[in-house]
């Protein structure tokens, strides 16, 4: 599908096709870990929001409009009054009576605050508790509100000291009191949350790549329907969906991986393992259980008997009877290949067997008797154990090769299957045989259910997970060779799997 993204010169080598290719998977991946970089910033902003408030605050005053979140008024209220004091504090000439309002106001704020509690998000509970406990420690009391009355009091602080109250207020209150914030609502309640105005640019572009995915994939397999092609990367579909962000991760990894990004095949080899050694085991069970059930019903309801005795329709799909060509090829290859080159082992074997009918017959033990007869017996056997071998092969090598000899030899093998036919249709024998092979065929399955372990599985993983090692080192190999990169390549592969997959059975 990839490989259509952009037109190419029918002329162009292939390494030159794969280069926009290549690029264009790379950006699209990038672009969509990006957009799943945003997507968990959006996700983790409010619970991390404190950390940004004092390690980036450029990040909070960037984004606290996308989350509809403000500084809380009450408090931006008591934080400026406090300033307000600060400033006045230092100042000679200042009135007494400004600054005992002010104080007055802090207390009047303080007893709002701590009876009506602005900190109603749920991420700031625990900032309201921390305020009260702090304040209540500072001043050695058990109450807050309290605390906050004689704190702001014109007698305390100049019996503590008015500069070291007020460190202790910016250092230890203001942080909290600064990180609390009020959030909008729409009119059905919920929080207003605007990053869909961002993220309506990666929807965009993720759906139309999608619909392009979808279009060239169908024109590259014209027998699949539009809908067949978007199922066929379903996954994307969570790309440009506004739903169920944290689910992006998925085609991203997908697309980080295919596009070379970052190899996950080592983690992925990992973390499949043992679900995947577990699984194998379970389904290779079931699989063979399946068979050989199905195979026990064929046998049972007698459509095996019919299939081989050929009493039933059979679809074919080529009008030959493969059986009977496969049997033919093989004989074919029998006379002609195989038996000249076994000819001197049935030659040895009519020799010895000559020899051994010969030797017990009463005529040879008389023939022994006769003097200069004795060794006569043995060339005799010799050349008729090489005269009846020959003429053996040669026999049935020149029926098999000569037209009526040909069709003869069909006769007898179409004569010996009907009448094999013939006789598997008693009933007696074909019940009996379906029993047998019934019978068989369960204690197969109960005995390989019974021995077929985990350990299998894993050991099986174990060696695949060796070969494809092995492979990819000898294809980076291969790509370094110079003469004969495929032979090296081979040699060197067999010869590692070999060793690797050795040493591993024995460490089992």
């Amino acid at each position: 599908m990839q490989t259509q993204l952009l037109t190419a010169d029918p002329n162009s080598t292939a390494s030159e096709t794969s280069r926009p290719i290549h690029w264009w998977a790379k950006l699209s991946a990038l672009i969509a870990l990006f957009n799943l970089a945003l997507v968990i910033f959006n996700i983790t902003y409010v619970p991390l929001r404190d950390f940004y408030l004092r390690q980036l605050p450029g990040v909070v005053t960037l984004y606290d409009p996308v989350k509809g979140i403000e500084p809380h008024p009450v408090t931006v209220k008591y934080l400026n009054t406090v300033d307000q004091l600060s400033a006045q504090l230092p100042q000679a000439g200042v009135p007494a009576a400004q600054t005992q309002q002010l104080l007055e106001d802090l207390r009047n704020q303080s007893t709002t605050i701590i009876d009506e509690n602005p900190f109603l998000v749920p991420a700031k509970v625990g900032t309201f508790a921390q305020i009260k406990r702090e304040m209540a420690q500072h001043l050695g009391t058990n109450s807050a509100k309290g605390a906050f009355q004689r704190f702001w009091s014109s007698e305390y602080l100049n019996q503590a000291g008015s500069q070291a109250q007020l460190g202790f207020f910016n250092n230890e209150i203001r942080p909290l009191m600064e990180a609390n914030y009020f959030r909008q609502v729409d009119r059905y309640g919920r929080f207003i949350d605007n990053f869909w105005r961002i993220d309506l640019v990666f929807i965009a572009f993720f759906g139309t790549e999608y619909l392009i995915r979808t279009f060239l994939l169908s024109r590259r397999f014209p027998r699949l329907s539009w809908g067949d092609c978007m199922v066929r990367r379903w996954y994307d579909v969570f790309l440009f969906l506004p739903l169920f962000r944290p689910l992006r991760a998925m085609p991203v990894l997908v697309r980080l991986h295919q596009s070379g990004v970052i190899n996950f095949d080592r983690a992925i080899v990992q973390i499949t393992y043992e679900p995947m050694a577990n699984l194998a085991n379970q389904v290779t069970n079931f699989v063979i259980v399946r068979i050989i059930t199905q195979t026990q019903n064929a046998i049972k309801n007698g459509d095996a008997a019919g299939f081989l005795l050929k009493t039933q329709p059979y679809i074919t799909v080529n009008n030959i009877d493969e059986v009977e060509a496969i049997s033919d090829r093989l004989l074919h290859l029998t006379i002609n290949r195989v038996l000249p080159k076994v000819q001197p082992g049935l030659e040895n074997l009519m020799h010895h067997s000559l020899e051994s009918s010969f030797k017990q017959s009463d005529f040879y033990q008389g023939l022994k008797r006769i003097p200069g007869l004795g060794l006569l017996p043995t060339d005799v056997i010799e050349q008729l154990a090489n005269y009846l071998a020959g003429t053996a092969v040669d026999v049935v090598s020149n029926s098999y090769s000569d037209t009526k000899g040909r069709q003869i030899l069909d006769q007898l093998t179409h004569d010996f299957k009907e009448a094999l036919r013939q006789e598997l249709q008693d009933k007696e024998t074909l019940s009996e045989l379906q029993s047998l092979l019934n019978d068989w065929l369960e204690e197969l399955k109960l005995n390989y259910v019974v021995h077929s372990t985990k350990n299998e599985a894993e050991e099986t993983l174990a060696e695949m997970e060796i070969l494809s090692q092995v492979a990819d080192r000898s294809g980076e190999s291969a790509e370094a060779v110079g003469a004969n990169p495929a032979v090296a390549a081979v040699d060197r592969m067999l010869g590692d799997t070999e060793r690797e997959v050795t040493g591993q059975r024995q460490e089992k």
